[in-house]
C-alpha cells in the first residue's frame, strides 16, 4: 500500500459510516472532521432532539426545497459522530427487499446482515456465537417464509460496539402500549422484531441508547482505535490527484494532506459536494458552476429520501421517563403497492415543544420522487442547492394520503385524541393534499447521491479513478424502507471488509 504522508487511509467525515470505517481499518488512519472533534455530554442525551434545531451549533442546517414552494431547513450532524450523534437513536435495519432492489454484488441481504452483526450488541436478542464460529456467520437461515426470510432466523450481533435495546418496563410509555393494541385491533400483523427481515407489521423500535445515553458512532468506534488520528475543524476543499489516482486532499485553509487511499464519508450531501468540487459530477452542471470537469458522472442526481408529515395527538399520560427513547413503536405497512412495506407510522412519545402534543410521523418509504444536489459555485464554503422533488407523482401522493389516514385510524382505535387534521381534511384528497403541502417535512434519510452502479462500483471505488472511494448512504442505489442510522454504520463496516 502507498503510505503517502505517513497515512495509509484518509477518511473524510466523522459521521456514522466514517467512524465505523476508521475504527475498523488497520494501519495508520487519519480522520478529518469538518466540525468539532468531540461529543459533548448534552448531545449524548438520547431523549433530546435539541441538536436538530437549525440554530444548534452541532447542526449544519442545510437550506433545501422539499417541492416547489416548500422551503425547509434540513438537519445534518456537525461534529464527530455526525447525524448519528444528534438523531433519535433508532437502530433499524434495512429489509431483504431493499438489497434485492439494489441488486449489487457483495451487497446481498446476508452481506448486510453480517455488517449489522459486527456493529451491534443486541441486548434483547443476541445469542453468542458458538466456539470457533465467526460472529458474522451466526444464525444465517436455510428456510424461507412467504418470500421473506423466516422471522427471527437471522439472529443479532452479540459482540459489536453499538448496544441495542427496545423500550420496556418503566421506559415503555402508555401511548406505546395503546399504539400496539390499536394496530392489532385494525388487523395489522405483529412484527415483534423489526430487525429480523420479516414481513412488515407493528412492533417496538430498536434503539442504540442505554440508560438514556445515545451510543453515538464516535464513542462506539473510536475510543478503542489507537491507530486512528482525529483532526477536527478540518473542512476539505477538494480532492487532489496524480493523473487518475487520488493522492490526498486540500483543506479550506490551503493546507494539504496525503495518504495511500482517500475515502469520502462526509454524508450524502457532503460527499456529493466534494466529488463535484473536485470535478467529478454532471459535466454541464459543473461547467455552469465554474468547476473544471474531470469526469462526467451523475453525482448528486436521482437520490431518494422519505417524505413525511407529523400528525399530532393529545394524551393525558405523565411525561416519558427521562431515559426512554423518544420514538418507541412503528407500523410498517403495504400501501397497496409493496408487500415489503412502502409506508410507515412512527410513534413519538416526547413532544417536540414542551407541553405540546405527541406525534405520529407518517412517511412514504419507497418514493417515486428523486432529488438533486447541485453546486452554486466552486467555493467549498458555499452550500449546494438541494432539491428533494417530493410528491411529484400521483402514486406518491396517494400512498402518503393512505399512511396519514391509517394514522388517523390508529388514533380513532384508541392510540390518542387526534389534534389535526380534522375529518373535513381527511375526507377529500384535495383538502388532504393541501394539509400535506403545509406540513411536509423529510425523514432525513437521504440516499443515493453517489450511488453504486452509477458513480461507484460495488467495492465503493469511484468509477474512473484509483485510490478514491465513497462510504456512506450516498452509495445506496435507493433509500432503504426503514431508517438509515444502522445502515450507515453497516456501510462503514462493509467498507472496512472490502478494503481489508
Amino acid at each position: 500500500m502507498d503510505h503517502r504522508g505517513g497515512y495509509d487511509t484518509l477518511v473524510i467525515g466523522g459521521g456514522s459510516a466514517g467512524c465505523a470505517l476508521a475504527g475498523r481499518l488497520p494501519g495508520r488512519v487519519l480522520l478529518l472532521e469538518a466540525g468539532p472533534a468531540d461529543v459533548p455530554p448534552d448531545v449524548r442525551d438520547a431523549g433530546s432532539l435539541a441538536a436538530t434545531s437549525p440554530t444548534h451549533p452541532r447542526n449544519w442546517a442545510y437550506a433545501a426545497e422539499l417541492r416547489p414552494g416548500s422551503p425547509a431547513v434540513v438537519p445534518r450532524g456537525r461534529g464527530l459522530g455526525g447525524s448519528g450523534a444528534i438523531n433519535g437513536a433508532n437502530w433499524v435495519w434495512a429489509t431483504p427487499a431493499d438489497t434485492r432492489d439494489w441488486a449489487q454484488p457483495g451487497w446481498s441481504w446476508p452481506d448486510l446482515v453480517a455488517a449489522y452483526h459486527r456493529a451491534e450488541t443486541d441486548l434483547d436478542h443476541a445469542v453468542p456465537a458458538p466456539p470457533g464460529v465467526q460472529e458474522s456467520h451466526v444464525a444465517v437461515p436455510t428456510g424461507q417464509h412467504r418470500g421473506f426470510p423466516e422471522p427471527g432466523r437471522w439472529g443479532h450481533g452479540s459482540a459489536g460496539p453499538v448496544p441495542v435495546r427496545r423500550a420496556g418496563g418503566d421506559l415503555l410509555h402508555p401511548a406505546t402500549e395503546r399504539f400496539l393494541r390499536a394496530a392489532a385491533a385494525l388487523g395489522f400483523p405483529p412484527e415483534p422484531d423489526k430487525n429480523a427481515g420479516a414481513p412488515p407489521g407493528v412492533g417496538l423500535i430498536p434503539c442504540n441508547a442505554v440508560d438514556g445515553v445515545r451510543a453515538d458512532p464516535a464513542t462506539a468506534y473510536l475510543r478503542a482505535a489507537p491507530g486512528v488520528t482525529v483532526r477536527g475543524n478540518a473542512s476539505v476543499a477538494q480532492i487532489l490527484f496524480d493523473g487518475d489516482r487520488a493522492r490526498g486532499v486540500e483543506l479550506v485553509d490551503g493546507s494539504t494532506v496525503e495518504a495511500g487511499e482517500v475515502v469520502l464519508c462526509a454524508g450524502a450531501v457532503g460527499s456529493a459536494q466534494l466529488l463535484m468540487l473536485s470535478g467529478i459530477g454532471p459535466a454541464d452542471e459543473l461547467r455552469a458552476a465554474g468547476v473544471r470537469v474531470r469526469l462526467d458522472l451523475p453525482v448528486g442526481r436521482d437520490w431518494s429520501d422519505h417524505p413525511a408529515v407529523y400528525v399530532p395527538f393529545a394524551d393525558t399520560d405523565p411525561p416519558a421517563h427521562p431515559h426512554a427513547p423518544g420514538s418507541q413503536a412503528g407500523l410498517d405497512l403495504d400501501c397497496g403497492a409493496d408487500p415489503a412495506g412502502d409506508g410507515e407510522v412512527l410513534l413519538f412519545v416526547r413532544p417536540f415543544v414542551p407541553g405540546g402534543p405527541l406525534h405520529l410521523m407518517c412517511a412514504l418509504q419507497v418514493p417515486d420522487s428523486r432529488g438533486s444536489i447541485a453546486l452554486v459555485s466552486p467555493d467549498p464554503r458555499e452550500r449546494p442547492l438541494i432539491r428533494y422533488g417530493y410528491l411529484r407523482t400521483e402514486h406518491d401522493r396517494r400512498r402518503l394520503r393512505h399512511v396519514i389516514r391509517t394514522a388517523a385510524d390508529l388514533l380513532r382505535a384508541g392510540s390518542g385524541a387526534r389534534v389535526a387534521p380534522g375529518g373535513d381534511v381527511l375526507g377529500t384528497d384535495r383538502a388532504l393534499d393541501g394539509w400535506i403541502a403545509a406540513n411536509l417535512t423529510t425523514a432525513v434519510h437521504l440516499s443515493g447521491s453517489a450511488a453504486m452502479g452509477r458513480v461507484v462500483d460495488p467495492q465503493l471505488r469511484v468509477m474512473g479513478h484509483e485510490g478514491l472511494r465513497v462510504a456512506d448512504t450516498s452509495v445506496l442505489p435507493a433509500v432503504p424502507r426503514r431508517g438509515t442510522a444502522a445502515t450507515a454504520v453497516a456501510i462503514g463496516e462493509r467498507a472496512a471488509r472490502l478494503m481489508g
